[in-house]
């Protein structure tokens, strides 16, 4: 992840880059290649922003993989294979 003048642009494992661009009011840095921080004076608006750079992609729970929030845990699932599996 990193920024291109006022856009946010994220290789999350698609064919293509995901490009968010900034809103008025919204803050974004890239201090790191895996961590985006979102600031501004509004708190619904930040959370908002938050919320849509998530939904390109979601934390699934089978491998972990996705955006989530700092803390935020993830509860993994075992796959077909699990433990309950029939011989």
């Amino acid at each position: 992840m990193l920024k291109q003048g006022s856009n946010l642009v994220m290789n999350l494992g698609y064919s293509h880059q995901v490009i968010v661009p900034e809103i008025d009011g919204i803050t974004i840095e890239c201090p790191t290649a895996n961590k985006i921080v979102i600031s501004g004076q509004d708190k619904q608006r930040v959370g908002q922003f938050a919320a849509e750079v998530r939904e390109k992609r979601p934390p699934e729970p089978y491998k972990g993989k996705g955006i989530r929030y700092v803390g935020e845990f993830v509860r993994h699932k075992e796959g077909k294979a699990g433990k309950g599996a029939k011989k």
